[in-house]
């Protein structure tokens, strides 16, 4: 049996603030091409462990590998670079821009073109069929030519997920996609999601466990900041840990 490559793996990551443990020794690894959602109770320390993933916060312990490289001390910048990229709950749309304008301007700043797209944008012939295919992958051609901030909710996520596969990501870190999105269109979402290409491994946060089971090939659980237990959707589902802690959270929330 060949076993697959790491994409992406995590040793013993903590974060701290005073007292505060938001995430404890997570040593977690994600396997190339994986769709693994991350789920747990409000205040887990889900975010938290994306933003350590990102660099946006600096870990207090642990490291972060990105396939055999060990990125833990490169600045998000770096790191998106190297390829990890990420969504956020609340989307950062070019709100004036076309849809392909956008994506046009992200592959730009990839290429390290992006400060003078505007006079040379019609002779970048290849920056604007790489855009046009990536919409196309995310069922978004027909909405090339719209301003993203007149794009139904549902579509400016994709347009969203559109502008971080413009970094070519190896790594796409997804938080909450479906956050805010009518239930038909977030199953929609995600099933251009589910159809992205193998070569980008995804790593989700999503409270609708609907969409999680429908969705994830692997499960990890995230409970006080510490990992609880991972596994396959049918495992998750069956386990007594993780029914006691979505009870619990019912019953008080």
């Amino acid at each position: 049996m060949i076993s697959k490559s790491i994409a992406l793996r995590t040793e013993g990551l903590s974060k701290q603030w005073g007292g505060f443990k938001a995430n404890t020794d997570i040593s977690l690894s994600f396997e190339q091409g994986s769709r693994h959602a991350l789920i747990g109770p409000n205040g887990a320390g889900k975010t938290t462990f994306i933003n350590l993933l990102t660099g946006t916060f600096p870990a207090t312990s642990g490291q972060v590998f990105l396939g055999d490289e060990n990125i833990s001390k490169l600045p998000q910048h770096q790191r998106v670079k190297r390829g990890m990229t990420r969504t956020f709950q609340i989307n950062t749309l070019f709100a004036g821009l076309s849809v392909l304008e956008s994506v046009v301007l992200a592959i730009c700043e990839r290429q390290g073109i992006s400060r003078r797209w505007t006079s040379t944008v019609a002779r970048q012939h290849g920056v604007i069929d790489e855009a046009l295919a990536l919409l196309s992958t995310l069922k978004l051609e027909q909405d090339a030519y719209h301003i993203t901030s007149s794009l139904p909710y549902g579509k400016q996520r994709l347009v969203e997920i559109a502008l971080a596969l413009a970094t070519k990501p190896k790594v796409l870190l997804l938080d909450e996609p479906a956050a805010g999105i009518p239930s038909a269109e977030s199953s929609e979402l995600f099933d251009v999601i589910a159809k992205l290409p193998r070569d980008v491994t995804i790593l989700f946060i999503e409270h609708d466990m609907g969409l999680v089971f429908r969705f994830a090939e692997r499960i990890t659980v995230l409970v006080g900041g510490k990992t609880l237990v991972e596994g396959t959707p049918a495992e998750i589902a069956s386990d007594p840990r993780v029914k006691e802690v979505y009870l619990g959270e019912a019953e008080h929330g």
